[in-house]
């Protein structure tokens, strides 16, 4: 199970930048097909929502996936008295 944590760590380190790198060409890619400034604004203003929302996201999946790597999780608590 230990192995299994540490090997799901090191794909979330690597699927966190991934997923920022994807949402950065995507926004880039739809702001580009607008043709009136009307729509660019829009589009940027809600792909900038959407960066705003997913990057921290995608910082918190690669801190996770570091402890996870590091082997933070391997001894968790049974019960409330060894917290």
């Amino acid at each position: 199970m230990n192995a299994l944590k540490k090997t799901l760590g090191l794909a979330w380190m690597v699927l966190g930048p991934l997923a920022m790198t994807f949402l950065f060409i995507q926004a880039i890619d739809k702001i580009g097909l607008t043709h009136t400034s009307i729509e660019r604004t829009n589009t940027i203003l809600q792909w900038s929502i959407i960066l705003f929302i997913f990057f921290p996201i995608c910082l918190g999946l690669m801190i996770f996936g570091f402890y996870a790597w590091k082997g933070e999780y391997e001894k968790l608590p049974e019960n409330s008295e060894e917290i």
